[in-house]
């Protein structure tokens, strides 16, 4: 497990015992932007609010949204939050004991557990406290993973350079790519400026060996985005989905993207095809 956050906590949490299990991270375990998280955490509290949830979620992601993927979060939601009270995290209560809810972002009602404006120092803090008690997990500050190597479409493994110095190729049955975003790729941000988005760069940078024919790019800023076409290019066509403007069209047009989804664009379409006249419409 690549990456010290929440979600790689929270997998390195979530395996059978039996497992040999081995976390890095390229800088100490509590520098993730999980630790710097303020706000709180939406949960489904009550069925009914199923309905009213999703939209909100597919509305703030201007509905480009993995419709799958936001109807998983706000299903598992109340189990997650029950193995987080497991693991001590102290959600904001009530006298009576209940949690209270806020709101917040593009909600249209009150379903945020919070602590304090520290939220996620407290989730991730417990978590980080929980995988350091379990036996099967060997923990390291300050390697970097350099690569990944595949036998075919098969990843086996990486190559990790050790605080000293030194090289290591550590062959595993399964890695996992938690390694956070790109906010410290920013010349001016409140992120850790090891925050490189190196887990995206590396899987592309091994696309071919994946033996995919389409790739999708979601998502990215223009810089990323040519940053991770230039690691793709000739292993395999490219299709980019959200951050689809008329102002930056013809960019990504030079950058050499094969094909784009946006909006209402249910299907692929050849990016050349896409005018400036329907993007409008779209």
């Amino acid at each position: 497990i690549v990456g010290s956050g929440c979600s790689g906590l929270f997998a390195g949490l979530n395996f059978p015992d039996e497992l040999d299990i081995m976390l890095i991270t390229k800088s100490d375990f509590e520098s993730s932007d999980s630790f710097l998280a303020q706000g709180g955490m939406c949960t489904l509290k009550d069925p009914s609010d199923y309905d009213s949830f999703f939209e909100d979620t597919l509305k703030a992601g201007h509905y480009e949204n993995d419709q799958k993927s936001v109807e998983i979060m706000i299903k598992s939601s109340p189990d997650v939050v029950k193995d987080l009270v497991k693991y001590g995290v102290s959600f904001t209560r009530d006298e009576n004991g209940d949690f209270v809810y806020t709101r917040e972002g593009a909600h249209a009602h009150h379903r945020i557990l919070f602590h304090e404006d520290i939220t996620g120092k407290e989730i991730t803090s417990h978590l980080l406290n929980a995988v350091k008690k379990l036996k099967n997990v060997r923990m390291y500050e300050y390697p970097t993973l350099l690569d990944i190597f595949c036998d075919g479409s098969k990843c086996c493994g990486g190559i990790i350079r050790w605080p000293d110095g030194r090289e290591e190729q550590v062959e595993a049955d399964y890695v996992i790519l938690a390694t956070g975003g790109i906010g410290g790729t920013y010349k001016h941000s409140t992120n850790f400026k090891h925050l490189t988005g190196d887990g995206v760069l590396l899987k592309d940078n091994h696309i071919g060996a994946a033996g995919a024919d389409i790739i999708m790019l979601d998502n990215m800023d223009n810089d990323l985005l040519k940053q991770s076409i230039d690691y793709i290019a000739g292993r395999a066509e490219i299709e980019i989905s959200g951050n689809v403007t008329k102002e930056n069209i013809e960019r990504i047009k030079n950058f050499g993207v094969n094909y784009v989804s946006s909006g209402a664009l249910t299907h692929s379409a050849p990016i050349l095809d896409i005018s400036l006249k329907n993007l409008h419409a779209v």
